[in-house]
């Protein structure tokens, strides 16, 4: 078995989730537990109670952006690796996670309402989905469902559709280069949970380079609400 070597980055986002999660996001899995908050799933997604639109891009288009990417099998394959690796401890990566947003206050705020306060059952409930959003893109299942899927995650954190699935009373609209942002401190802090399993160094390098061109990817399509369509 390999340990998790130290990361600074790791260490310091543990502390912060220790603080955070105490003082802005309190108990997440008591505000809304999987028995209480039970809505439709596509591919293990919430996607509330409103259809899901068809992707604007097709999955041979979606071919096209791997290959930009240089997201290869072999990618896919560590992906899922990684699946049985992250599964035991997703829960308290997504606390690395949320330790980080909650720490930040120009993160925070896009949880909170005008007046600055998170609100809670909100955060309770993207938690949830957030854990489920690790396990599918271990999962690596690029079929129709999950490309419609993330434009409308997309969608949720553009002002066309943030805080409707929820009924949030947060600020309306996440500014695009947060999202993209954001790449760096979860794929970062993410190797640590990689070096949990048996696998070699090796391995896990190669499980954390297809993560890395995994999360881009996604933020791509995610980006669609913020473009012109024609510039997508």
């Amino acid at each position: 078995m390999h340990k998790p070597k130290t990361n600074s980055l790791h260490s310091v986002s543990l502390s912060l989730a220790a603080i955070a999660l105490m003082s802005a996001c309190a108990s997440t899995q008591a505000i809304d537990s999987p028995e209480q908050h039970q809505p439709p799933t596509i591919q293990g997604y919430t996607i509330g109670t409103h259809a899901v639109a068809k992707a604007p891009i097709t999955l041979a288009e979606l071919e096209e952006l791997k290959g930009s990417l240089l997201m290869t099998d072999e990618d896919i394959k560590y992906l899922r690796m990684s699946h049985d690796v992250l599964e035991p401890h997703v829960d308290e990566l997504v606390g690395v996670w949320y330790g980080f947003v909650g720490s930040t206050p120009h993160l925070l705020k896009y949880f909170s309402n005008e007046a600055g306060e998170p609100d809670m059952e909100y955060l309770g409930r993207v938690r949830a989905r957030f854990v489920v959003w690790v396990l599918d893109t271990a999962k690596a299942n690029y079929d129709q469902d999950w490309l419609d899927y993330q434009f409308e995650i997309g969608r949720r954190h553009h002002r066309v559709g943030k805080n409707k699935t929820d009924d949030a009373n947060a600020v309306d609209h996440i500014h695009f280069r947060h999202l993209s942002a954001l790449t760096i401190p979860v794929t970062t802090t993410l190797k640590p949970f990689l070096e949990r399993g048996d696998h070699t160094a090796e391995e896990v390098d190669k499980m954390h380079a297809a993560w890395v061109k995994s999360v881009l990817m996604q933020t791509i399509l995610w980006s669609y609400p913020y473009v012109g369509e024609d510039d997508f």
